[in-house]
């Protein structure tokens, strides 16, 4: 008497995928299609032992160019775990439209005895045939995505070479609105204010050290450095160009910085990094020319020494360079840098003794008796901020305004300020408090 084997139960995961999101909020969607046509195909097989399990596998906007897809990742993992014996999808490419990436997961289905089967393409991937099948579907495929990959890049090269605005981050200057370029005001001002800059001062490095002393930031809030001055300085959306592959094409937004003013900043960036910061050391004024003597009244001049690349500035005695006899106890020859730097320590110190903040006070309200004491005080306070803003050419002068002689002896360096100086400096710096309390 033959007893009857019953029939072996195949444990069937449906796995669906859709590209975009599009639609995916609809009561009936496309991921539901898929499924409805696979468990038809699972039921038409029940004679086989097909039987859905009830576990989804969905992956809603996903593409299929990766295997990094969440609803993937459970079904692999289920497979490692011995849970699945067929996988059915509605097509081959729901699962993967890179043959590599499939033929690693067909590497990992037959390692776990796992079937796989299309509901539109029929085939068994046990049979060197279906194998064979698979691989001819999966490379035209992958040919169908690697077309409209082409496409996508030849349409938006084509958008490019219109002029249009094509996405990605918005530049300083700019806003998008309807997939346009239009300008914003108040950043197109600081894009304009740093060519300018960028121009009169020649260095990236001494113009990113002035607009972090001023607070000038980024869009994001962060100091504005020498890497994003370069970008800035180097990008052809300011002069109204879209560019494509290096190429540039005229744009349909308006442009922020005038060709002339471009050109000046191209014809600076042009020289080397090296070239420019020597250039810009040797154009920095000797802030204290006219200023400085010796204790015996001598005056000291600027000079300078180079090697190699390197420029050394000094401030030397014209005793010693006319070879002159001298009774001055006091250095020779002194190092720009360091002398200078003693100075104006000297000068941010006296401007906040009672002393001279007085003196400030009396010339000012001299000339406007209703002004706030504290107002005077509160500007002479930022003076450090005003100080580093400013060029080496403003710097010179505001040294000269303030500094009546320098006297260089024994005991160190003396400093006389210009009682005067103080109530021009104050009036100066109490000038952008009254226009903005008048805005």
């Amino acid at each position: 008497m033959n007893i009857q084997q019953p029939q072996r139960r195949l444990r069937c995961a449906i796995y669906t995928r859709k590209s975009s999101e599009e639609g995916l909020d609809m009561e009936f969607n496309s991921l539901d299609a898929q499924r409805e046509s696979c468990e038809a195909y699972i039921a038409s097989q029940r004679s086989e032992g097909f039987a859905a399990i009830r576990e989804r596998y969905d992956d809603g906007g996903h593409s299929g160019g990766t295997l990094e897809r969440p609803a993937l990742q459970r079904l692999l993992a289920d497979v490692e775990a011995g849970l699945i014996d067929v996988i059915v999808v509605y097509k081959i490419d729901r699962l993967s439209r890179s043959l590599m990436d499939f033929a690693r997961l067909v590497e990992i289905f037959e390692r776990n005895h796992v079937t796989f089967v299309s509901v539109t393409q029929s085939f068994n991937t046990t049979t060197s045939m279906g194998r064979l099948t698979l691989n001819i579907l999966l490379s035209f495929a992958q040919f169908e995505r690697e077309v409209i990959g082409e496409r996508i890049r030849d349409k938006f090269a084509a958008s490019r070479k219109k002029g249009m605005w094509m996405g990605g981050f918005v530049p300083l200057g700019y806003r998008v609105e309807n997939r346009k370029l239009l300008i914003e005001e108040k950043e197109a001002a600081i894009v304009q204010m740093i060519f300018e800059r960028f121009v009169a001062i020649g260095s990236a490095t001494v113009l990113a050290k002035s607009l972090a002393a001023e607070n000038v930031r980024t869009r994001r809030g962060k100091p504005i450095d020498k890497g994003f001055l370069y970008k800035l300085l180097n990008n052809r959306v300011y002069i109204g160009e879209a560019v494509h592959k290096g190429t540039s094409y005229p744009g349909e937004h308006e442009a922020i910085i005038d060709h002339a003013l471009w050109d000046k900043v191209h014809a600076i960036l042009q020289t080397s990094p090296r070239q420019r910061a020597s250039n810009t050391r040797s154009a920095t004024p000797a802030l204290l020319k006219g200023l400085i003597f010796t204790d015996t009244g001598a005056a000291m001049t600027p000079t300078a020494t180079k090697k190699g690349a390197k420029l050394y500035r000094y401030y030397t005695s014209m005793d010693l360079i006319r070879s002159r006899p001298t009774d001055a106890a006091g250095p020779q020859r002194l190092a720009a840098g360091m002398v200078e730097d003693a100075v104006i320590g000297e000068i941010r110190r006296m401007i906040a003794t009672p002393e001279i903040r007085a003196r400030a006070l009396a010339a000012l309200q001299a000339d406007r008796p209703d002004i706030d004491d504290k107002a005077i005080i509160a500007a002479l306070g930022e003076f450090d901020t005003l100080w580093a803003s400013l060029f080496p050419a403003e710097q010179a002068r505001i040294v000269q305004l303030l500094v009546a002689r320098v006297t260089v002896g024994a005991a160190g360096i003396a400093v006389d300020l210009r009682h005067d100086g103080i109530g021009s400096l104050a009036r100066q710096m109490m000038a952008p408090q009254t226009e903005k309390d008048a805005a």
